[in-house]
């Protein structure tokens, strides 16, 4: 997390003071000001603090920091997974941060893939039936097998978890997310369990998606060689964006090293 202590506290009118510009109408998200603060006891811990941004269709983000720097948080809350202690976050049309649980349940359902460090597959089911699982609940879903062939696992379908590979199943996790056709995929440390070689293919598959489907695609990582993969960096430190950078050249996964 963030930095801790009593003497922190959410300045008021911050956004108004500060000028915010105006909103591009055609952004997928828009954050205004965004605060997040965990209260533990008597203890206020600030893992956001004042964070503005928006992302735009189809990017490829990548977002890096240390632990603790406010990368989880901010993709939690761009994923309706938490809600912030103030500011505004928008999402299209909708008002994300007064939205109630069913609503964001509905949003999670119809417009989000996760993709997390762990992979979170039923061991029971086979790589394909852990994948149609997913499309039993969207409108208009990818056919499972279609999805799979994306992350390059056409010949994988009827194998169960415990016969894959840690980057096989992270694969199978990726096409399990994009099947439902969400126009946002957010990916928590999604190499961080994996080693160089089988982290390079998970990101392929990444990189393929964002390309194939014009899919906005959010990666949080502390591993600075993947920002070179990405349209955009936004460097974070102590819960607010530091830095950011446009790459005028984009490197495939494959050219990356560390």
């Amino acid at each position: 997390m963030a930095g801790t202590g009593s003497s922190d506290t959410i300045p008021r009118d911050r956004s108004a003071a500060a000028g915010a510009p105006p909103a591009d109408p055609s952004a997928v998200f828009r954050l205004r000001d965004v605060w997040k603060v965990y209260r533990m006891g008597e203890v206020e811990v600030f893992a956001l603090r004042g964070v503005s941004l928006e992302l735009q269709p189809g990017e490829f983000v990548v977002l890096l920091g240390p632990s603790g720097s406010g990368k989880s948080t901010l993709l939690n809350i761009l994923g309706g997974l938490d809600q912030p202690t103030r500011g505004e976050v928008r999402y299209r049309d909708h008002v994300l941060a007064a939205a109630d649980e069913r609503e964001l349940t509905r949003f999670r359902r119809e417009h989000v893939g996760f993709v997390f460090q762990f992979f979170n597959l039923i061991p029971s089911l086979t790589a394909l039936e852990n994948v149609e699982l997913a499309t039993e609940i969207s409108e208009h879903p990818l056919p499972p097998r279609e999805a799979l062939e994306l992350v390059g696992l056409h010949e994988r379908l009827d194998h169960f978890p415990a016969q894959m590979s840690g980057g096989e199943q992270q694969r199978v996790a990726i096409a399990r997310a994009v099947a439902k056709r969400p126009e946002v995929l957010l990916c928590d440390e999604p190499t961080g369990s994996l080693d160089f070689a089988t982290g390079k293919l998970v990101l392929e598959a990444l990189e393929g998606i964002n390309r194939e489907l014009r899919t906005l695609t959010v990666v949080i990582t502390h591993n600075a060689a993947i920002a070179a993969m990405g349209d955009r960096v936004l460097r974070m430190g102590s819960g607010a964006i530091v830095g950011e950078q446009r790459n005028p050249v984009k490197l495939a996964p494959a050219a990356l090293s560390w």
